[in-house]
């Protein structure tokens, strides 16, 4: 019997972290789905982004008090500055892009964009000069960068070329037959939309190298999450000015859009974050990034069969390069880390730090891109 449960306990070991970034991803692109139903509604996107990130908050809180009281180091105003500028970079802003894309576009076009993050943070790590250009020169260098360009192709593609809407079971003849001032004002609405998800990316990669940093100075993941959300949220609540200055935006009284909001803060933020995190502390970044294909399937599939949106060949091609060109780069980057740990002995696990002194925990594990 206790054979029988050593082999039970190794596959749930083995198993888990990958069916946890799984669920994560399939999460992420179903909130993605109807953050974009809701917002079709007339929502404004900054309230939306500002509940996320208050419910998110409220999650993580208990388990950062709980989890993370015995090893967490002293807050410094330092440290507060730079968990404000991770809240601003990586949550505020981010949503702020991305949910206009989405306005304009849809959760398949949004997605891709979103598969792009590993390589846009390649691009902007050797702009940032974060990354040796010499490097480059090496078969995993020209692999990332092949990668890299791929994405770029797919992302015109999506953004150039939206094609003929796909046979869809609940269209009808009417519903397509738009003058020439709505089809041009859709199309620049598509180009607008693609253009805010790209700058959402890209304020999303921004981040991942900036808390790669602060996870140095700073390594308990759920108080750092916790504060960003907190930060965020204020942002959140800052721009939503820009659009309108009318308290009745915040009373929010459609029952699918408290639905949308709740669902989204507690598992598209708190609990997908967690996972995903959790996730890439026992398999590394790179093989938990294989599984962010899953989202853009998630969220395809999501806003077409259910909530019966209109699918265009341009996404399906675009998404289709997006992904192809995001496997390249992983492959590459799975080559570089290979040759590297035969070089440098591994980086001992966050847990066995956690079990020496608390005076140990400020060796927090970097940022790979």
């Amino acid at each position: 019997m206790n054979i029988v449960g050593g082999e039970r306990s190794s596959i749930v070991d083995k198993w888990a972290p990958a069916m946890a970034v799984v669920v994560a991803n399939t999460a992420t692109g179903s909130v993605n789905a109807l953050v974009k139903k809701a917002l079709d509604g007339g929502v404004n996107h900054m309230v939306i982004g500002a509940y996320r990130l208050a419910i998110s908050a409220l999650i993580l809180a208990p388990l950062a008090y709980f989890l993370e009281r015995k090893t967490r180091p002293q807050m410094r105003f330092k440290l507060l500055i730079d968990h404000f500028i991770s809240g601003l970079i990586g949550a505020s802003l981010v949503q702020f892009f991305f949910m206009l894309g989405l306005l304009y576009t849809s959760a398949t076009v949004s997605g891709a964009f979103l598969s792009m993050i590993p390589a846009i943070t390649f691009a902007l790590s050797l702009i940032l000069r974060m990354e040796s250009v010499r490097d480059l020169k090496s078969q995993t260098g020209m692999l990332k960068v092949m990668g890299t360009l791929i994405c770029v192709s797919g992302a015109l593609l999506l953004t150039f070329y939206k094609g003929p809407q796909m046979s869809h079971f609940h269209s009808h003849p009417e519903s397509l037959q738009n003058n020439n001032n709505n089809h041009q004002s859709k199309t620049n609405n598509w180009l607008l939309g693609c253009l805010y998800a790209a700058i959402g990316a890209s304020f999303f990669s921004m981040w991942m190298l900036f808390q790669g940093n602060l996870n140095i100075k700073y390594p308990c993941k759920y108080t750092s999450t916790c504060l960003m959300s907190i930060f965020g949220s204020f942002q959140c609540a800052l721009l939503s000015l820009y659009k309108r200055r009318d308290v009745n935006d915040w009373v929010i009284d459609d029952k699918f859009v408290i639905f949308v909001i709740v669902y989204a803060g507690i598992v598209g933020q708190a609990m997908s974050t967690v996972a995903t995190t959790w996730s890439i502390k026992k398999l590394g970044a790179v093989f938990a990034s294989t599984f962010s294909p899953i989202m853009l399937i998630s969220a395809t599939l999501f806003d077409f069969l259910i909530l019966h949106t209109p699918l265009y060949l341009g996404s399906i091609i675009g998404s289709v390069v997006v992904v192809t060109g995001l496997y390249v780069y992983l492959w590459g980057k799975n080559k570089e880390m290979k040759a590297a740990s035969t070089i440098c002995p591994p980086i001992q696990n966050e847990d066995k730090y956690n079990t020496n002194d608390g005076n140990t925990n400020n060796n927090g594990s970097r940022l790979s891109v």
